[in-house]
């Protein structure tokens, strides 16, 4: 059996947050400010798994998730690929 400290546990969003957050903004027709984007992580259902279950998971799914603690900033990143600027 492996020792737990080399495999921590994680948050895992399901739906993943990227999807949940992608939906509203779609939605709303207009950017998430950075309290919505917060409120959304804080009312999502999420469950913690060791972090080797969680990254084979994202591998099989094909795209990363936010992670938890950095939302705002990976939301910015994450919505320039979702939503490209029209030319």
């Amino acid at each position: 059996m492996s020792d737990p400290k080399d495999d921590p546990l994680c948050l895992v969003f399901i739906p993943p947050l990227v999807t949940l957050l992608y939906r509203a903004e779609s939605t709303l027709e207009q950017p998430l400010t950075e309290a919505q984007v917060i409120a959304i992580r804080d009312s999502a259902t999420c469950i913690t798994l060791p972090f080797s279950v969680a990254l084979k998971g994202e591998q099989e799914r094909g795209y990363p998730d936010i992670v938890a603690e950095q939302c705002w900033e990976e939301w910015q990143a994450a919505r320039e690929q979702l939503f490209p600027k029209e030319q």
